[in-house]
C-alpha cells in the first residue's frame, strides 16, 4: 500500500468528523432542560394577573434585553407586567421567611400591587471558538503545530468566541412568598445574543403556559 493511502484515510476521517460536528451544531436548538410546579398552584394562576418582571444577568445590557423579552412573552399571554428598580428595596426583607425564593423583590412587588414575581437568571453555559480549534492525527497535538502524521490546525486565539446561554426562571407568589413554579432552559452558542434571550424567554413562558399557569 502506498504512503498516500495511509495519509488519505486519516484525512477522510478528520473531514467526516468535522462535517458531523458542524451538522450537530447547526441542528442544535433551544431546549427546556427541566421544570417544577407546585401541586397547589391554582389553574390559570397568572392569567390576567399583574406581575413584577425582573432578570438577573452579568451586565445591565443583558438584564434589560432579558426583561424586555420576558415582558413581551408575558403580555402576549394576558399578564400585566411592571418592571421596578428594586435596588432600594433589596435590603428591605424584614419579616420574610429565610430561603424564600426572590425574597428581595417582594417589597417592590407589593408596592406595585403585583400578584407574583416572575424572574429569570441568565448566564453563559457553553462556548465555541471558531476557527481557533485544532484537530491532531498521529504526531500533531491539539493546540500546537508539531510535525508528523496528518493534522488539521488553526492558531488558537485567531477565531471569534460564541456563547451559549442558560436561564433559570421562577414564579413566586407575593402574598405567601412561596415558589409556585420554576424551569431551566438553554440555548446553543450563537453570536446573536438578542435572539438567544428571545428564545429562552419564549421557552420558559411556553412551559409555564403548558403547566397551566395561564
Amino acid at each position: 500500500m502506498s504512503a498516500s493511502s495511509h495519509v488519505s484515510r486519516p484525512v477522510a476521517a478528520v473531514a467526516a468528523a468535522l462535517v458531523f460536528a458542524a451538522l450537530a451544531i447547526g441542528c442544535a436548538s433551544t431546549t427546556l432542560d427541566a421544570q417544577w410546579r407546585d401541586a397547589q398552584v391554582p389553574a390559570s394562576y397568572l392569567r390576567g394577573a399583574k406581575v413584577l418582571v425582573t432578570c438577573e444577568a452579568g451586565d445591565l445590557t443583558l438584564k434589560r434585553i432579558c426583561e424586555d423579552q420576558m415582558v413581551a412573552e408575558l403580555t402576549a399571554r394576558g399578564a400585566t407586567t411592571v418592571i421596578t428598580d428594586v435596588s432600594a428595596d433589596v435590603a428591605d426583607v424584614a419579616g420574610v421567611r429565610p430561603a424564600v425564593p426572590d425574597a428581595q423583590y417582594l417589597p417592590a412587588a407589593r408596592s406595585a400591587g403585583a400578584k407574583a414575581v416572575v424572574s429569570m437568571s441568565v448566564g453563559v453555559s457553553s462556548q465555541t471558538v471558531s476557527p481557533g480549534w485544532t484537530i491532531g492525527v498521529g504526531g500533531f497535538g491539539f493546540g500546537g503545530h508539531s510535525g508528523g502524521g496528518v493534522g488539521v490546525s488553526a492558531p488558537i486565539g485567531g477565531g471569534g468566541v460564541s456563547a451559549g446561554y442558560s436561564a433559570s426562571s421562577r414564579v413566586t407568589d407575593v402574598a405567601s412568598g412561596r415558589l409556585m413554579w420554576s424551569a431551566r432552559a438553554s440555548t446553543p452558542p450563537s453570536s446573536d445574543i438578542n435572539a438567544q434571550l428571545a428564545e429562552l424567554s419564549k421557552a420558559v413562558v411556553d412551559a409555564a403556559q403548558k403547566a397551566g399557569l395561564f
